[in-house]
């Protein structure tokens, strides 16, 4: 008898007992299963709302908009001239630009919008959110977690960490996170959901290669195969088994890691090559659309968050944001529409757009009047674009004052009329999935006008 067996034989039925205790099934995974996945990307740098979800094209208070005068409309595929000139005589001072305006519905952007108009009724913008900062840092720690920086560091789980430890906890890999401001910080977070932070798609593949020249794949299996069995066998006799559990779910992790070819997943020229609709060329972060897309047909990864920038235009602000926007949307778009053929990896009978949520958030916004280097600095007003199948789609809620772009009231909360903050925007995404949003954030309301 091998000591395999001589372990079966005292043990007998008590392993499987192990694994049906609560304790076991609180490791193995969620409460909840869920066949929904996520997508939050950070426009790094803070974006310029006037030329895209808050647009303002006429002289008012501080605004100084965007005109032919500043902005080199040649790429620009929506903008269009307003008749007269900015003041109305002088044509030298450049014409501004009409609004896009879908069909039909409130929803009203700038010429920065892009391909993205062709789903506008699957849109949900937030406008008028109140930022009550200018730093960068803090900005972009209160969009992620709706908290400010305590000091320098953050005082909650950014909205991956959420969803992951909410919904990914049984996934090969609950959460990646490719630059983008993720943060594992609180009470009762299950430590599987720490976002994978990596700094690029590429930068796993070469991890994950692995020569055949001392071992093949199928030995590296059976070793790891061995050493599942055996962690499993030590928790059925431990009294505190959770920590062998958690080893003999690692090891099965990693078994599927090693039999699925995982490599492919981050490997910059199998993405490019399978996505060819991207334009890879104009726009870095493509590469980690197309590692989104792909993560989630394989049903690898709950969350992807990535940034997307820079969007930091303190000099010639025109020359680089409704570029900078229309590539932005134009991935977005492009993302959608991939969701739309691809197929659910678990309800083949579905579509993934059908179970895919996505939200962009940005730092804050940038100050309505120009700098002296025809830029535009830091202003503590925001919006943020939410693309789910649980909000409501065409759809624009929270509002900004029409001559300098601060954020108004937007409804009365239970906290009183206030504008929208970025806890509000998060408590909404956590709501509309079901869960309680006193689970993750201190502060924030759930907009119920916005969900379906």
């Amino acid at each position: 008898m091998n000591r395999r067996s001589f372990i079966q034989s005292i043990v007998g039925g008590s392993a499987a007992a192990a694994l049906g205790t609560p304790l076991f099934r609180a490791f193995a995974g969620p409460e909840v299963s869920s066949d929904e996945y996520f997508i939050f990307i950070h426009a790094q740098g803070a974006w310029d709302i006037t030329v895209g979800l808050d647009p303002r094209n006429q002289r008012a208070g501080l605004i100084e908009p965007g005109s032919t005068a500043t902005i080199d409309i040649n790429p620009l595929k929506k903008w269009v001239s307003l008749s007269t000139p900015l003041d109305g005589v002088n044509a030298s001072s450049g014409y501004s630009f009409e609004l896009v305006r879908p069909p039909s519905g409130p929803l009203v952007f700038g010429p920065g919008i892009g391909d993205l108009i062709r789903h506008y009724d699957r849109l949900t913008v937030v406008n008028g959110i109140a930022m009550n900062t200018v730093s960068h840092q803090d900005g972009t720690a209160f969009s992620a977690t709706g908290r400010h920086l305590a000091g320098t560091k953050t005082a909650g789980p950014s909205i991956d960490t959420m969803m992951a430890n909410s919904f990914g906890l049984g996934q090969l890999l609950p959460a990646v996170s490719i630059n983008y401001p993720s943060s594992f910080v609180g009470q009762g977070l299950d430590r599987r959901a720490v976002p994978l932070t990596i700094s690029g798609v590429g930068t796993l593949a070469a991890s994950l290669r692995r020569s055949a020249l001392y071992e093949s794949a199928a030995a590296r299996d059976g070793v790891t195969a061995l050493l599942s069995r055996e962690a499993q066998d030590l928790a059925s006799m431990s009294a505190n088994p959770d920590v062998m559990n958690g080893m003999y779910l690692q090891y099965e992790g990693l078994r599927r890691m090693n039999g699925e070819n995982l490599i492919n997943l981050f490997t910059d020229s199998y993405l490019r090559g399978k996505y060819t609709s991207f334009a890879y060329s104009t726009m870095s972060a493509s590469v980690n659309a197309a590692f989104t897309l792909e993560s989630l047909a394989r049903n690898a990864t709950r969350c992807v968050s990535f940034a997307y920038g820079s969007f930091d235009t303190h000099f010639t602000n025109y020359r680089n944001q409704p570029l900078l926007q229309q590539n932005l949307f134009d991935m977005i778009a492009i993302m959608l529409d991939y969701l739309d053929v691809m197929p659910h990896p678990t309800k083949p009978a579905d579509k993934l757009s059908e179970h895919t949520h996505i939200l962009v958030v940005s730092d804050f916004c940038r100050t309505p009047n120009i700098n002296a280097a025809l830029g535009r600095d830091h202003y503590p007003n925001n919006s943020s674009l939410i693309i789910s199948p649980r909000f409501r789609g065409n759809m624009s809620f929270g509002q900004s004052d029409p001559e300098q772009l601060l954020s108004l009231p937007a409804k009365t909360f239970a906290d009183g009329r206030r504008p929208v903050t970025p806890p509000d925007v998060l408590a909404s995404m956590v709501s509309a999935m079901g869960i309680d949003p006193r689970k993750y954030l201190r502060d924030g309301e759930a907009i119920p006008e916005i969900l379906r």
